[in-house]
């Protein structure tokens, strides 16, 4: 049997049903989510547990747990009704100006203060319904990028961790180092001997998870001591504040980490590789006119942090 004849043969309103099971884990709880009363929301499980041979909720003394097959389709469920959502809120005409599309768009908090913060404010003065929703991403959702970018509008991330995917170059950025104000060891400029020598608040510190200039360091023969371990840039000037940390932040977010107070920004010792950040997207939404509004929001926003204008 064909795949569209499998697919013809299932009522679709069964994943809206399996979602909403897989998120509360109870009948009950769900049935209510989806304002159905809980013999149809029963009705619809029994028909789901035949469908795939598994139990999906399993009954452990007063409470359900999912069955570890339950638990496997939680992700592709959540991606595929989103798909299906997009489907049916595309249109043949697309006015930004009447519009209320969500746009959803993974990235770091970097990406968001910076680039993200700009695109939020072109939008609300052009197309007041449309909202953005940016998602952190994580090392697996890099590493998963291909697929959930069907589901999603966009990644904001610098070249050197996707490949094989369509991409807009944004904005081209600088490291700096960090240092706490009252740090009387360290000059206006970091030295190789304070790199070996002073401990690190780093981010994503893992051998698939890393920041180019922290890989650039290890290159150079110095295996940094790191102290503290963040994933937010953020929050990065809270952990070295009133100590003798360093910490590697982008030009961008400069002006943002220094309104913190009690640190300061010195140079490095060696020419860092700059950044070189992009919007990937998955090829399905390459011909779709509201994406592609959405890329040159996103460019015209890049060109403004380019500039520096962002932190204005």
């Amino acid at each position: 049997m064909t795949d569209h004849l499998l697919l013809s043969r299932l009522d679709l309103n069964l994943l809206v049903s399996l979602d909403a099971l897989l998120t509360e884990r109870s009948v009950t709880r769900a049935a209510e989510r989806l304002h159905l009363s809980q013999p149809a929301l029963s009705a619809s499980l029994a028909r789901l547990r035949v469908h795939f041979g598994d139990q999906i909720l399993a009954r452990r003394g007063n409470t359900y747990e999912l069955t570890p097959f339950a638990i496997r389709l939680t992700e592709h469920t959540t991606t595929a009704l989103e798909a299906a959502r997009r489907v049916f809120e595309s249109q043949a005409t697309w006015t930004p100006t009447q519009s209320t599309r969500e746009f959803s768009v993974y990235g770091s908090d970097y990406g968001f203060a910076t680039v993200g913060k700009v695109v939020a404010q072109l939008a609300a003065e052009r197309a007041e319904g449309v909202r953005f929703r940016f998602l952190l991403h994580n090392p697996l959702v890099v590493d998963d990028a291909a697929n959930r970018l069907r589901a999603v509008d966009g990644m904001i991330i610098p070249h050197g961790f996707l490949a094989d995917l369509p991409y807009q170059d944004l904005w081209t950025d600088e490291w700096v180092a960090l240092v706490a104000e009252d740090n009387a060891t360290v000059g206006d400029t970091l030295t190789m001997e304070d790199l070996g020598r002073l401990p690190f608040v780093t981010n994503y510190a893992s051998r698939t998870a890393f920041t180019s200039v922290s890989r650039q360091i290890q290159q150079l023969g110095i295996e940094p001591h790191v102290d503290v371990v963040v994933e937010s840039f953020l929050s990065m000037p809270h952990f070295i504040t009133g100590t003798d940390r360093i910490g590697l932040i982008q030009s961008a977010m400069l002006p943002t980490a220094l309104r913190i107070g009690g640190i300061r920004a010195v140079s490095l010792p060696f020419a860092a590789t700059p950044l070189v950040n992009a919007l990937w997207w998955h090829p399905v939404h390459s011909q779709d006119p509201e994406h592609a509004w959405m890329r040159d929001l996103f460019a015209e926003a890049g060109r403004i942090v380019d500039e520096g204008l962002h932190a204005d």
